[in-house]
């Protein structure tokens, strides 16, 4: 009927208004993350697999070695030559010894002149070259009388000419072997003869001098120079 009111009518213009139902947005934007994460994913995958493939283009076989030895010797081993490198200053500044040395046969070896003699004592002086001389020792203690005795007459066969000492031996064996070795490489000495003359030390040791007679002052000199150029050494005795 018309003017009154039907509590089953619904009046909409007084209903409270509901919110119309929308699907969240959340879920749609993890699906385009999802979607875009796939896609980097397989692009990465795609570069590396390219990038990988094109290095790989061998056929996985040994390489063959080349002909001939591998190690092969420089045309110059030495390598560059420094301006005065190997010279006797660079030697010695890096500790090394050179390797000098005196010419021998360059020097005149001109045979000393001894003194002359005559006829009658030739035989009596070449029969005492090779004669082993004794001398007194220092000390007066010692029971020594016979070998003054017997030195006496031996320094007066040495005559007026200075004598040249060549080294002093524990033994006269020694003094024997280097007389051989030193008048074989020096011939100049060989005409002079030997002299082995034992002497006692102030401690009591018994040595043998091995000396020479040059036939004078000058002439010894002359032949110990020689002999010290030569690397020996000796000097003139008293």
């Amino acid at each position: 009927m018309a003017g009154r009111y039907d509590d089953s009518e619904r009046l909409p213009w007084l209903e409270t208004v509901e919110e119309a139902y929308q699907e969240p947005r959340r879920g749609r934007a993890v699906l385009f993350l999802l979607l875009a994460l796939l896609v980097a994913g397989g692009a990465g995958a795609f570069f590396y697999w390219q990038r990988h493939q094109s290095s790989r283009d061998g056929n996985g076989a040994l390489i063959a070695a080349p002909p001939g030895p591998y190690k092969v010797r420089p045309d110059d081993p030495g390598g560059v030559r420094i301006a005065g490198e190997g010279d006797i200053v660079f030697q010695t500044s890096q500790g090394t010894t050179p390797q000098a040395g005196i010419n021998v046969a360059a020097l005149p070896e001109t045979p000393v002149e001894g003194t002359k003699h005559s006829a009658g004592t030739a035989s009596s002086a070449n029969a005492s070259k090779s004669a082993t001389i004794a001398l007194p020792p220092p000390s007066p203690a010692r029971p020594t009388t016979q070998r003054s005795a017997a030195a006496a007459p031996a320094r007066a066969g040495e005559g007026a000419g200075e004598l040249v000492q060549l080294g002093a031996f524990p033994s006269e064996g020694a003094a024997n072997i280097a007389w051989t070795r030193m008048s074989k490489r020096f011939t100049y000495l060989a005409p002079l003869g030997k002299l082995i003359v034992p002497f006692v030390t102030e401690d009591g040791k018994t040595v043998y001098r091995l000396r020479v007679n040059a036939g004078g002052n000058g002439q010894a000199r002359d032949l110990c120079g020689k002999l010290k150029v030569a690397g020996e050494n000796c000097f003139v005795a008293s």
